[in-house]
């Protein structure tokens, strides 16, 4: 080999290991800068405050991980959050009547919790029919889902909120375990089966060869139609737990929750190191990725700046990291 060539290589070893740890090294300076500007950003109380912030996000952003990963998008996770969210409320402070039967179904926080997770769970069917029998682009079927989602949340709660839903159920967003908050728990333990699941079974090898390259998976034999259907799936379930997280913290089903959630999750996704393109990223990316952006939104509120600010500055963080996965990728 050429001394040029093997120096370039070298280089771009180096470069490749450094570029393995931008999302950790991004945290770590993001937190001493805040440190440095906020009194009260490194306490105790900011710290689980910060952690039960991001946990909707991890939820929603792992889903959104595994879409990404196959080269699709899901922009319909935060009507789904929001409608799953309802469903679950709804079930559980109303149950199910039927008059002209004589027929009253009432519904325990389980039975609740499985309804939300069977209805956002549909949804992901419906996005992953849609794009894999009818060859509708993602982008497409998703933002189709995410007004029709949102229709569903106002038709059900008639555009009203859900309240009162009961200590049970609020354990679930505002409980602690162990001294650690129900909703770190929740999303911890999301995270832990995502991590094995896209690194430790057949599932997640499919996933990455999807993305990476769907034309070579499918004459590998495949089943592309199965495996895209069922990230959809898992998708719309981890948007349903979101939702739930979030309306058992407030106590309320919100039928406007869940606004601008996606954008949120794809922030998290492509900070996180997971390559639009498909094939390339990790789990934990994404849980780091939506660490910074919670610590961001956290310190930007702490630092009293404006909200309209806020949007501008979460905006040219997710083109600056679009703009380093793009750099990556031509790296490579």
């Amino acid at each position: 080999m050429h001394p040029r060539q093997n120096e370039r290589m070298t280089s771009l070893k180096k470069y490749s290991s450094i570029a393995q740890f931008q999302s950790l090294i991004a945290l770590f300076l993001l937190c001493l800068v805040l440190a440095l500007s906020a009194d009260n950003f490194l306490t105790t109380n900011n710290f689980w405050n910060v952690l039960r912030q991001i946990s909707v996000n991890v939820c929603i952003s792992v889903g959104m991980t595994l879409v990404i990963l196959t080269a699709g998008i899901d922009l319909s996770v935060g009507s789904v959050l929001a409608l799953c969210g309802a469903v679950t409320a709804g079930l559980l402070k109303y149950g199910i009547s039927i008059p002209s039967a004589n027929l009253f179904i009432g519904f325990t926080v389980f039975g609740a919790v499985t309804a939300g997770l069977l209805t956002g769970g549909m949804m992901g069917f419906i996005n992953g029919y849609a794009v894999t029998k009818f060859k509708v682009p993602s982008f497409v079927a998703t933002l189709a889902m995410l007004t029709m989602a949102r229709g569903f949340t106002m038709l059900w709660t008639e555009g009203h909120p859900i309240t009162g839903l009961g200590d049970s159920f609020g354990f679930l967003g505002t409980g602690w375990f162990l001294g650690i908050p129900m909703p770190v728990w929740i999303s911890g333990l999301v995270v832990g089966i995502a991590v094995v699941l896209t690194s430790k079974t057949r599932f997640g090898r499919y996933v990455y060869a999807i993305g990476g390259n769907e034309s070579a998976a499918r004459l590998s034999g495949i089943p592309i139609t199965k495996i895209k259907t069922q990230v959809y799936i898992l998708a719309g379930m981890l948007a349903a737990i979101g939702g739930m997280l979030v309306t058992a913290r407030l106590d309320s089903a919100q039928p406007n929750a869940g606004m601008s959630y996606e954008l949120d999750a794809i922030a998290a996704v492509v900070i996180g190191g997971t390559s639009l393109a498909g094939g390339r990223g990790t789990v934990l990316g994404t849980v780091l990725g939506a660490m910074i952006i919670g610590v961001l939104n956290n310190g930007l509120v702490l630092l009293d700046v404006s909200p309209f600010w806020q949007q501008v500055i979460k905006g040219l963080v997710i083109l600056l990291a679009v703009v380093i996965d793009k750099s990556n990728s031509k790296s490579e």
